[in-house]
């Protein structure tokens, strides 16, 4: 149990008749990078938000370092799908926010704030207000905001969803940096499964409030547990991840051409 971050046990969330969430058990380790993926209704936020307890569980527990979830004492992060700034203070004092209100010392907050910034790329905008930002940089600062506070668990609610398909991508590579410079805990929650397989160390399947799949990316692709796993890895299966020049190798790409060599 030393090396688990979050342990679910046996959690069942009901809202009312309607089951959500029906006995579902898993681990997360340490420096894991969890994706929970899953259609809409399939009780990924729920799970979320058990951990964060705005809902709690109907049965079973969620545990963190092997004690029940305590926001006091678990330095717990929680990036939501509809992010937002303080209109009213620019990208430094919105990153430092969290820290103030903690009321941490002024030479830790700066240390703090400065350290994120140069590692989200807005050492240029430091002094900039949010309505100066694109929808990149804010989506930056907010994440600055969750790391500066040092968050042994990091969570995330489908938190690229309302960028444009660009922005989307090059948040997703700064993200997948970011973790693998820090290695902090990650669950994050997205309903596509091409961003889980990109970023995730382990994927989590969901679909009715049951677990589909539990495993690595690589597993999910090599062997589908279930009908439904199947279907939402079958595109990213038939991709061939290769070079422009070595296409024509690739019997999916559109580029083979009969009779041409294999580059």
């Amino acid at each position: 149990m030393d090396n688990i971050k979050v342990s679910v046990k046996n959690m069942t969330k009901k809202f009312g008749d309607l089951l959500v969430l029906d006995d579902v058990s898993f681990d997360v380790r340490k420096g894991e990078f969890l994706c929970v993926v899953g259609p809409t209704g399939c009780g990924k936020t729920t799970f979320l938000n058990c951990i964060t307890k705005l809902y709690e569980p109907t049965a079973g527990e969620i545990l963190i370092d092997g004690e029940p979830v305590n926001l006091r004492k678990h330095n717990v992060s929680y990036i939501f799908q509809e992010y937002s700034t303080m209109p009213w203070l620019n990208v430094e004092e919105n990153i430092a926010f969290g820290l103030n209100i903690k009321h941490r010392p002024e030479s830790e907050v700066k240390q703090a704030v400065d350290e994120v910034i140069e590692m989200v790329g807005l050492q240029n905008f430091r002094k900039h207000y949010p309505n100066q930002l694109s929808a990149s940089m804010l989506q930056r600062v907010v994440i600055a905001r969750a790391f500066a506070t040092k968050p042994e668990l990091l969570l995330m609610d489908e938190p690229f969803g309302a960028v444009d398909e660009i922005t989307r991508g090059q948040l997703q590579t700064e993200l997948k940096r970011i973790y693998e410079q820090t290695g902090i805990t990650v669950l994050f929650v997205t309903h596509d499964i091409s961003e889980a397989l990109k970023l995730g160390t382990k994927v989590l399947v969901m679909d009715g409030g049951r677990i589909e799949q539990f495993a690595e990316p690589g597993e999910l692709l090599r062997n589908p547990a279930t009908e439904l796993v199947r279907e939402l890895v079958k595109k990213e299966r038939r991709t061939c991840y290769l070079p422009e020049e070595q296409l024509s190798s690739c019997e999916f790409s559109g580029a083979a051409v009969e009779g041409t060599a294999v580059v």
